[in-house]
This record gives structure tokens, sequence and C-alpha cells, in this order.
């Protein structure tokens, strides 16, 4: 047994013998290249997108590249999508075409959600450029898209009985100025902690 008594020899003499043999896993060595950091949640799913829609593109009979990409295909890959959406969209003859909490079931189409296109349109309008497309030349952004997109909120917001309401942005308020009373006057109010 020369490795029991060995054992001792090193700290007795100042030597160690883990300096002369590697150690599997010190985390000062590093084993691989570093891993990049993780990717956020909107920057994995505009990649997955992306990858989505280049592979729709690579499908077509004959197969686009990203570089001939137009509206059209934009449009189509839209309504590809549809046979994988989970809103319901009652069509005209429905008995529960605008009514917001329909009392039964029906056999209406179920198709993408408008905030869901419009959200992935967002996102590939910002993969496409940083894929090396020029903004002036992106097809995500072109008026065509908006339109649709336009058409699919409205003709949803109808079908559904929930209208649409665009937020109104609202204005910040100076902190310089006087601010309003619950009551609805302005200027200070008779309940201030400020001594008279």
């Amino acid at each position: 047994m020369a490795s029991s008594s060995n054992k001792g020899k090193g700290i007795a003499d100042g030597s160690s013998q883990s300096q002369s043999q590697p150690q599997p896993h010190q985390p000062h060595q590093p084993q691989s290249p570093p891993n990049p950091p993780a990717l956020s949640r909107y920057e994995s799913q505009k990649r997955r997108d992306w990858n989505t829609f280049c592979q729709y593109l690579r499908n077509q009979q004959p197969p686009v590249h990203i570089s001939q990409c137009g509206s059209n295909h934009i449009l189509d890959f839209l309504q590809y999508l549809d046979q994988f959406g989970k809103t319901k969209v009652h069509v005209h003859g429905c008995v529960f075409f605008g009514q917001v909490e329909p009392a039964g079931q029906c056999n209406c189409p179920l198709k993408q959600a408008w905030g869901s296109l419009d959200a992935l349109i967002g996102r590939l309008r910002a993969a496409f450029e940083e894929n090396g497309g020029l903004p002036e030349r992106n097809p995500f952004a072109g008026g065509g898209i908006r339109v649709f997109l336009r058409e699919v909120r409205d003709s949803q917001a109808k079908a559904r009985g929930v209208p649409y309401k665009k937020r109104k942005k609202r204005k910040k308020r100076n902190p310089m100025k006087s601010h309003d009373g619950e009551d609805g006057t302005t200027g200070t109010s008779s309940s201030s902690n400020l001594p008279s």
C-alpha cells in the first residue's frame, strides 16, 4: 500500500499531489468554450418563427428563397397557420355570430387569433432585418400585410361580439403642476399635511 504512505508526504514537504495531477471538473479551468447566454423568451420565439417561415418557403413547389418572398407568400403562410388555431370564429350564418359567450357548440372554424398573428408578423419583421434583409425591402412591413391584419381584427371582433378598442396613450403627468384631486378639483386639497 504505497498510496497510503504518500498521503501526508505532500503536506509535510510543501507540495501537493493535486498540483501534479489535474483534477477533473475544476471551476477555474474551462473544459469547453463558454455557452452563449440563454435567449429571452421573445428571442427564442422569434428564432422559432423565423425557422418555421423559412421551412414553409422551402416546402413550396417550387421552393422560394427568402430574397424572393413577397406579401403573397406571407399571406398564404398566415392562412396556412389557421389550421392550428384555437380561436372559434363564428361565420355569418351561425346562430352564435356576434355573441360574446355563446350558449352552445357550433361547427364554426378555429383560427389563429388576430393578436397572435399581429405579434407573429412583428417578430418576423424584426427577424428579417436581423438576418440581413433591408428595412426598405421588408415584406413583413408592407401595406398588404397591415390591411390583412386589420381585416382579420375587425372580422374576428364582429364574429365574437368583442369590439376592438384601440387603447389611448396616457399622457404623462407633469410633476411640477398640481395634481388633480379625486373629487375633480385641482390644486391642493384641504386635508394637506402642510403647516398652515
